[in-house]
């Protein structure tokens, strides 16, 4: 198993974050299988926003939402990875479809999402949740041609 000092369980990165009185919480989410130059860009730019927490989406999550091929990295080697980023200051891992829920207890000061996603996009319920909590919603640039799925596509093509 690989040791990771930046993952935690979810209680427990509640229980840190709820210690960081004097310096401002930052949180995004995402599957983050097959790491890519497109992953990191928005990690670091995220980061400048404060500390800088990941919610990874678990294998059974990324599994119902991009199908049974997926994940193609597991879910401990993914924060693995994340982990080895200087700007990552910790990683939980949740299984549900969304993050509402996580969003409401964890409480981040300020929630990242890539500029592919608009307030008018963003899901529903997790809106709904940042509303609640008060937190502001901040949108980084993102690296354009970068994405696992064309990243998976091209190694098909090179097998074919």
């Amino acid at each position: 198993m690989l040791a990771n000092p930046k993952l935690f369980p979810f209680e427990e990165a509640v229980q840190i974050r709820r210690k960081c009185k004097n310096r401002d919480i930052v949180l995004t989410n995402g599957c983050f299988d097959l790491l890519h130059a497109g992953h990191v860009f928005s990690l670091q730019q995220a980061a400048r926003f404060g500390e800088l927490w990941v919610a990874l989406n678990g294998d059974a999550s990324i599994h119902r939402l991009k199908g049974p091929q997926r994940p193609v990295i597991g879910e401990r080697e993914r924060a693995y990875m994340l982990a080895a980023l200087e700007c990552v200051r910790g990683i939980f891992i949740f299984d549900g479809p969304r993050l509402a829920r996580e969003l409401e207890i964890f409480r981040p000061d300020i929630y990242v999402k890539s500029s592919d996603y608009t307030r008018e996009t963003l899901d529903l319920e997790e809106y709904s949740a940042l509303k609640k909590i008060d937190a502001r919603i901040e949108f980084v640039p993102r690296l354009p041609n970068f994405s696992t799925s064309q990243i998976i596509k091209k190694i098909q093509q090179l097998n074919a």
